[in-house]
């Protein structure tokens, strides 16, 4: 008896201990690929905001100043500068903290899904979600819009291939539910995207910060990912 006691032991010890080194190596991913993104956008203002300001700025101070009747082309092109750089600031702070976060987490999944819609034609894009929402932390509103996020990026090809992505939101009982199904044009691709070690470590991360479940679903060319959370009860 005391033998078995002890074996069991050892076993939820080593359990515990996968768990823990498991757990370790996906928030390790996680922040290494939220570094590199801060990284990146850091580059972007240093590479394209800064030199936008700073021409904007030489325009106006190449001006002469007893000239105070611009001429139409003058104006124009002061505006056309001025434009572009507030929507580049309006795209950096929508990255940073996706507009409607704090307001309505179906709207800012549509507001996040609509550039990938834009740059990527060739990807046919299903969006269900609901008309309301209840209210919750604009800290795991945050977690699931990222995680959606690096799910596209890691399981979506770089190559033009035409894939089907339905996305949805839905409440079951106290779970706040996102699914995701993609269909691959074939079986090989969708073996290779679904077997990557990084959704592994997506997985982990979310289920660690949510304190939630994943799962995921294979049927014939397309597989369906299940991300899902307590949502706050009124």
């Amino acid at each position: 008896m005391q033998i078995i006691l002890v074996v069991v032991c050892i076993m939820i010890f080593i359990w515990f201990v996968r768990s823990y080194y498991r757990t370790q190596h996906a928030l390790q991913w996680w922040s290494c690929r939220q570094s590199l993104k801060l990284f990146l956008e850091a580059e972007i203002i240093r590479d394209n905001l800064l030199q936008e300001f700073f021409t904007i700025r030489r325009s106006l101070e190449l001006l002469p100043v007893e000239n105070q009747g611009l001429s139409f082309s003058q104006t124009q092109e002061c505006l056309t500068k001025t434009n572009s750089f507030h929507l580049s600031l309006a795209q950096l702070s929508d990255r940073l903290f996706p507009a409607y976060l704090q307001d309505s987490l179906p709207l800012a999944i549509e507001s996040t899904i609509e550039p990938w819609v834009h740059s990527h034609p060739h990807l046919y894009f299903d969006i269900e979600m609901p008309k309301s929402w209840r209210h919750e932390s604009a800290e795991t509103s945050l977690i699931v819009l990222r995680t959606l996020e690096e799910l596209l990026e890691i399981t979506l090809p770089e190559v033009l291939t035409e894939l089907s992505i339905y996305i949805s939101l839905k409440q079951v009982e106290n779970l706040g539910q996102l699914m995701v199904k993609i269909t691959y044009p074939d079986v090989s691709a969708l073996t290779f995207s679904s077997n990557l070690p990084e959704l592994s470590y997506l997985c982990e991360t979310f289920r660690f910060l949510t304190s939630g479940k994943t799962f995921r679903q294979s049927n014939s060319n397309s597989v369906a990912w299940y991300f899902c959370w307590s949502v706050p009860v009124l």
